[in-house]
């Protein structure tokens, strides 16, 4: 089993730089190419630190291993929640805008609530994958014109699509291209970065299917237990560093965006193209508890925030809340 697990943890390792390679290599080429900031924040950024969770569900899937691919997706969204804005709330109180939780917030909560449909009717197959997919693209082309309105950002603040590039491009400035730098080379360069990263995550995302599965084998419990804990856990870290990152600086309003902003990714990017690429059923035993969780913390966010404030207190009650969730699934699986 230790060779398993040390497996495991190198795919998540694999995950995680190649996710940073391909977007470093990605946005390079696009600001080679004239792409507006914004535009790459909201995109290339955004929904390419989501690369290694949707790349671990198409390989899941691919395999026929649905508890994993949809575990990942829904556990992760209730880690972002509970784990990672809880714990960023006990490292400092966090303000929450309330015109962007509204907004934001209750998108999350309703892009949870269709999630939760298709896994009772349909399952994540091609209809419902290229629903999801049109899904995401009306909410950037949404989020594109709010953040080239400088009048309704300054009322309303950043969306959580741009709040998610901008954590990451924080704590990773060097995304960027250095400037002077011409020639060739400066094509070659990030057009290479970006295909090996692709590569890495390909194989760091085979390698940690394959070893969760067997993980699951060895321990005696379902893929789905695995999906929901370890695997999206781990998938989520780079959404955990950027974001307790943001909580230490003081910056609420990244800190939240950021968790709101990956599961609409998580919700609608990951779901919709494993939809494409690889449909799949949802787990029998997942439609007893995780999905209504999923939504239940949605909507605990959103009550927890109303007042514009979640405090250390409210903080601690989700990591409670988690850990009792963690204990349940561990011990029942």
């Amino acid at each position: 089993m230790t060779t398993t697990v040390l497996t495991l943890v190198g795919g998540l390792i694999l995950l995680v730089i190649g996710g940073e390679l391909l977007v470093r290599g990605s946005v390079r080429v696009a600001e080679k190419l004239g792409v507006s900031p914004l535009l790459i924040g909201l995109t290339l950024v955004g929904f390419g630190t989501s690369t290694p969770e949707l790349v671990t569900s198409v390989e899941a899937s691919l395999i026929g291993a649905p508890g994993i691919a949809i575990g990942n997706i829904v556990g992760s969204n209730i880690a972002n929640i509970l784990l990672i804005l809880g714990l960023s709330a006990v490292i400092f109180p966090l303000a929450v805008s309330s015109v962007a939780l509204r907004r934001d917030g209750t998108f999350v909560i309703l892009t949870a609530m269709l999630f939760t449909v298709a896994g009772f009717t349909i399952g994540l197959d091609v209809i419902s994958g290229i629903m999801f997919i049109a899904g995401l693209v009306a909410y950037m082309v949404f989020a594109y014109r709010q953040e080239r309105n400088s009048e309704i950002v300054s009322a309303q603040g950043h969306t959580a699509a741009f709040d998610k590039g901008e954590a990451f491009e924080q704590i990773d400035p060097g995304i960027h291209a250095k400037p002077g730098v011409t020639g060739i080379m400066s094509w070659l360069v990030p057009i290479g970065t970006a295909i090996a990263g692709l590569a890495v995550i390909i194989f760091g995302g085979k390698i940690l299917v394959e070893s969760a599965v067997e993980l699951a084998r060895v321990l005696g419990m379902t893929e789905s237990v695995i999906g929901l804990t370890i695997v999206a856990v781990g998938t989520s870290l780079p959404e955990l560093v950027t974001s307790v990152v943001a909580a230490m600086r003081r910056q609420s309003d990244i800190a939240v965006g950021n968790v709101l902003g990956s599961n609409i990714y998580n919700t609608l990017g990951i779901g919709g193209v494993t939809g494409v690429l690889a449909p799949t059923t949802f787990p029998p035993e997942m439609l007893q508890l995780d999905l209504y969780l999923m939504i239940g913390a949605s909507v605990l966010l959103y009550i927890l925030a109303r007042n514009g404030k979640i405090s250390r207190l409210k903080g601690i009650l989700m990591l409670g809340a988690y850990a009792a969730y963690m204990g349940y699934l561990l011990t029942s699986g």
